[in-house]
């Protein structure tokens, strides 16, 4: 009988930033690698493992001859390199396409610094794990996966070691680290003992070592005490290890492995929520990515300019940076929390500088303008038609010293466009400064031209919508809508004569909360402690900056030929809110905009969406899948929507957003999950979690702004619109009135594809700067086929998808040849 093995893992956990600043992280992954670099070259048979390509990345910039050290050794087989990632991520809420440049930004490094490949995935800190990560993986050369969190017992795994499938049926094998990835200095020994003595049936173990978070890794005691227990350890093999071979000796029964096939949650809920402003700036720093990456690709490959890959790249790097799992989950420190968002916005600046770049070259070729033409250019960066309302602000040629005003109208290839004035961002007390409201159809893939002018009228137009027996109604051929102006509530949503939501919708929620940021001892916030009320008149208007006489707190401010525009003022304590219903003249979704001015301690602000659907199931988009999500209340994680479906009735509600990501839902009521008020990297274990000498820092205290975007109908409607529908409103085409210089070349479609159901999610030169890399996605769950057309190149090909497959395509623009790619962009098999 082969001996029992026991497989010991070296390594030295570190995050970059936590209760410290990235110079501080960089400044410990100097001194942990140098630490455990002396004791590989001083202790026969010990392995160092470590991942994250940044730690390393910081190393070689620092100090080259420690960097060249760690390569030597690495060639030795000495020190392994773990895991492959960028470092490791939050592991819910970054989008399916940011985890898939973790992992490209990360192998590449490693493959480029130290000529090595890793083949197992490691996540030992993440707070929980989406199950869109399987495909990923498997698609990107790994077989399996080490993670440490939730405890085993709490999503209920199988087993320590498990085969996890994927949406698609992708698998790769999972182990979950029951014994945590530290020891305490001087006890790794100790723990070794311990792990035998309550495992005495376990054949094969991983045991993870090394003194951790702030780095630090083995000690020379250690390495001794482990010496001495593998020498006089006879019944089991205990050898200095590396992920990669216990798996290759846990692969020998991978037949015999139990399977799962859901995600890896729930823990440390809160984090879903906390620090509101970390997780909007990365949304839009992830859809600035991918939507500047499709625009440059457009320009560049029609010859406009040269790709700007080092912008990209830099851009790419920042977002990497900013899904560190103590950074977007909102578990760091103020210090860090400033630092991170300084880091985003310098991602965004460089992004809309590419952006704008490749926006005016793309409307370059178009002809002048007329004379009293203002043009408006919408770039449309997807393949689909986009039906919708769009706003553009622009600055006529003077001020109106004539008096009146200049109503804006608009029109495309002569023929008028639905269209609305509405206050513009500026407060000028003299007509200059425009904004203009209009609904129109996109083209895919291409420049969109509109042509406004102004008319001179009287004066600007007044809301003509009145409230009758104390409700706001607005009928339409397809919906109806009521806000009370008694409650500034929505008392109806009824679409094609059906009730989708229930009386008083969209009352702002006050729940009981603690400090603890991750909220690690919960599962739920489903205390209510309190409610945002209708404030009177007076004291709404005061708190709006009403100098003039009252209003009231429930009131029209805009309504047109496209749109209708409710707000509402609210109060809680010292908090107050205002919600702003955006109602359509056309179409069936509204748009909720909360902007909240937060002075709670310890509490969570939700956002009550009542339905009359009481059985429905919850659903949540997640990286390159849909999500079953927890209809008893229970917090949960979600991507771009939500949705309640009610399977029977065939109907659905969705609920799109633009950077939130925790949600609940019981009894046909969706609560969106708008803040936490917790403290900075405070710990439940002690009581009370804060000092109570004096002031103590909460988060997302002051204006806070968050915007939905509700929808209902049939639920195979929905369902088969919901992705697109999201990815546009967070890809947003770029709006701007542009004079074209009328000269060179008419820029042509980039992407269309036949099936507006299968997305592109990634657009962009491939990583050896040769070719074009287009990356699709089927996000129905079911099989697809369809005409993937680049006009601008005159090259197309048929895809065929599997259910939720993600697929990778590389056009040779010389050849105008497709090759199938894994997601590292390696050659898999060619296509017509």
């Amino acid at each position: 009988m082969a001996r029992k093995t026991v497989h010991l893992v070296s390594n030295a956990h570190l995050d970059p930033v936590w209760l410290w600043t990235w110079e501080e992280g960089a400044a410990e992954a100097l001194s942990t690698f140098r630490a455990a670099a002396d004791f590989c070259e001083k202790f026969d048979g010990f392995i160092f493992n470590h991942n994250e390509a940044v730690l390393y990345q910081w190393v070689e910039a620092y100090d080259p001859d420690l960097f060249q050290k760690i390569r030597h050794l690495v060639h030795l087989k000495k020190w392994h390199i773990m895991g492959g990632w960028f470092l490791q991520p939050d592991c819910n809420m970054p989008c399916g396409e940011s985890f898939v440049r973790q992992i490209l930004m990360g192998k590449r490094y490693f493959k480029k610094a130290f000529n090595v490949d890793v083949a197992t995935a490691a996540n030992l800190d993440p707070f929980g794990h989406t199950r869109g990560l399987v495909q990923i993986l498997a698609k990107s050369g790994y077989d399996s996966y080490l993670f440490c969190r939730p405890d085993k017992s709490e999503p209920a795994l199988p087993a320590e070691d498990f085969l996890w499938v994927g949406f698609d049926g992708s698998e790769v094998m999972a182990t979950i680290v029951a014994a945590h990835y530290n020891s305490r200095g001087g006890g790794a020994a100790a723990k070794v003992e311990e792990w035998l003595r309550k495992n005495p049936g376990r054949e094969v173990s991983i045991l993870l070592w090394g003194i951790g978070d702030h780095g630090g890794g083995p000690s020379r005691a250690d390495l001794e005490a482990l010496g001495e227990l593998i020498r006089r350890t006879n019944a089991v093999a205990i050898c200095h290890s590396t992920p990669e071979a216990y798996f290759r000796e846990l692969k020998k029964k991978k037949k015999l492995l139990p399977k799962h096939c859901h995600d890896i949650n729930p823990w440390a809920v809160g984090c879903y929520t906390s620090m509101s402003r970390v997780k909007q700036k990365h949304r839009r720093l992830e859809n600035d990515l991918y939507l500047t990456e499709k625009m440059a690709s457009a320009a560049s490959f029609q010859g406009f300019f040269p790709y700007p890959e080092a912008e990209l790249k830099e851009a790419q790097r920042d977002l990497a940076f900013s899904e560190f799992h103590d950074i977007l989950p909102g578990s760091s420190i103020p210090a860090a929390e400033e630092d991170s968002l300084r880091l985003m916005d310098h991602g965004l600046e460089i992004l809309s500088r590419v952006r704008a770049k490749a926006f005016f070259a793309l409307a370059s070729g178009e002809p002048s303008a007329e004379d009293g033409e203002i043009p408006i250019f919408v770039y449309n960066p997807h393949p689909f038609r986009i039906r919708g309302l769009f706003e553009c602000e622009f600055q006529p040629c003077e001020l109106n010293w004539e008096g009146g005003f200049w109503l804006p109208r608009i029109s495309r290839r002569g023929r008028p466009v639905p269209c609305q004035p509405e206050k513009e961002d500026s407060n000028l007390n003299i007509e200059w400064r425009k904004k203009a409201v209009f609904e129109a159809d996109l083209e895919p893939g291409r420049m969109n031209r509109f042509e406004c002018r102004l008319d001179r009228v009287a004066s600007r137009p007044d809301p003509p919508l009145r409230a009758a027996d104390g409700i706001y109604l607005i009928k339409t051929a397809e919906y109806e809508a009521a806000v009370n102006s008694r409650t500034g509530l929505l008392d109806r949503y009824r679409v094609r004569g059906v009730d989708f939501l229930a009386e008083n919708a969209c009352r702002p929620l006050v729940m009981a909360d603690n400090a603890d940021p991750w909220g690690m001892t919960l599962t739920e916030f489903r205390n209510l402690e309190g409610v945002f009320e209708l404030m009177p008149a007076e004291a709404g208007s005061r708190t709006s900056g009403i100098t003039a006489a009252p209003v009231p707190s429930v009131r029209v401010v805009e309504d047109g030929e496209v749109r209708t525009i409710i707000e509402a003022v609210f109060s809680y304590h010292h908090s107050f809110l205002f919600l702003r219903y955006k109602f359509p003249k056309s179409g069936t979704e509204f748009e909720l905009e909360v902007r909240v001015h937060w002075l709670e301690k310890d509490r969570m602000l939700k956002l009550s969406i009542p339905t009359p659907l009481k059985n429905g199931r919850y659903l949540g988009q997640t990286a390159y899948g849909t999500q079953e999500l927890p209809a008893n209340g229970k917090e949960a994680v979600a991507q771009k929507w939500t949705a309640v479906v009610a399977e029977e009735a065939g109907l659905s509600l969705t609920c799109i957003n633009d950077g939130t990501y925790g949600s609940d839902f019981a009894d046909g009521e969706m609560r969106l999950s708008l803040l936490r008020s917790p403290a900075y990297s405070c710990d439940p274990a002690a009581d009370p979690m804060v000092r109570q000498d004096r002031y103590v820092p909460r988060l997302d205290q002051g204006e806070r702004a968050f915007r939905f975007w509700i929808n209902a109908g049939k639920a195979a409607e929905r369902l088969e619109a919901v992705d697109r529908e999201a990815l546009t409103k967070n890809e947003k085409p770029m709006v701007l009135p542009c004079f074209p210089p009328g000269r060179g070349p008419k820029s042509r479609p980039f992407i269309q594809m036949s099936d507006p159901s299968i997305l592109v999610t990634a657009a962009k030169k491939s990583e050896d700067g040769r070719d074009l890399i287009i990356r699709i996605f089927e996000p129905l769950g079911r099989k697809r086929s369809a005409v993937l057309s680049l006009p601008f190149a005159a090259a197309k090909t048929r895809v065929r998808l599997g259910p939720f497959e993600i697929k990778t395509l590389r056009l040779n623009l010389r050849t105008r040849r497709f090759i199938e790619t894994d997601l590292l962009e390696r050659p898999l098999r060619k296509t017509r």
